[in-house]
């Protein structure tokens, strides 16, 4: 059997959410504009500008992004962008302002050093996409990763992590934390009642501010990820299969959306 047989029997599934001028930007983010320069009739093609963020849709945050020093989505090798993925699915535990742990990952699927490791919140569900959408829910209320996961990914040597929702980072541990002040209070009500701590104390700032970026995201480690997964995420859950991101090869860029693709090879 020759590699084009073998094609033949490989699935895919396209993990990246739809993008439009409707597509929220993560808060304080430029949103997508596009705009008509020409059209068919009279120049005989269409053609469009487009004015973004990097940070609308299914994208990449390149090293670049968290680290003046740190690698361009241009040099990133796409032996890191592609490869073997744990995709885990935690929906049955997400609740808003929860926190998940590296022990709620291995509970559900099989991590190998070096894995890709892709997260399913279910908070996908709320994008701006879906029946359900709700974008106050989807942006400042998904659940993140509790502090002792930080270690475990480098531990891990994980290579990209891919989640389904806002940020990879818990949303109270970053500035919406400043920019939200209700959703704060809310955020540190529900930590208290669950885990007996305040957000303070969980998240202690500085020292641990934003850790899923400035933690792991400076080399020698370079763990980056990609935010706002969705499409067919709910059909790969819990399940070991190679996974490739493809931005665009981006001079300079400090992310970049991309183009997110679950490969079923057996």
């Amino acid at each position: 059997m020759n590699i084009f047989d073998l094609w033949n029997n490989v699935k895919t599934y396209d993990l990246t959410q739809d993008v439009g001028t409707q597509t929220p930007p993560w808060p304080t983010y430029e949103p997508l504009q596009v705009k008509f320069f020409k059209r068919l009739s009279p120049n005989g093609a269409n053609g469009q500008l487009i004015t973004t963020s990097n940070h609308v849709g299914t994208h990449l945050d390149g090293p670049l992004h968290f680290d003046t020093a740190g690698s361009d989505i241009s040099s990133l090798p796409m032996d890191k962008l592609m490869g073997p993925a744990a995709i885990v699915d935690l929906s049955d535990m997400a609740e808003d302002y929860g926190i998940y742990t590296p022990q709620d990952i291995m509970d559900r699927v099989e991590v190998k050093k070096g894995d890709i490791l892709i997260i399913n919140t279910g908070y996908h569900k709320y994008g701006w996409d879906q029946p359900e959408a709700d974008e106050r829910r989807y942006m400042l209320r998904h659940p993140g990763p509790s502090m002792d996961f930080v270690e475990w990914v480098k531990e891990m040597e994980i290579k990209w992590i891919g989640v389904d929702c806002g940020s990879a980072d818990h949303p109270f541990n970053t500035k919406i934390r400043d920019w939200e002040p209700g959703e704060a209070k809310l955020a540190d009500k529900y930590l208290q009642e669950k885990y007996g701590k305040g957000l303070e104390e969980i998240y202690n700032w500085p020292d641990t501010y934003q850790a899923m970026h400035t933690h792991v995201f400076p080399k020698p480690h370079e763990i980056i990820h990609a935010e706002n997964l969705g499409g067919e995420m709910n059909k790969v859950l819990n399940r070991r299969m190679i996974v490739g991101c493809f931005p665009w090869k981006f001079v300079g860029g400090e992310s970049a959306m991309a183009r997110i693709v679950a490969f079923d090879t057996e």
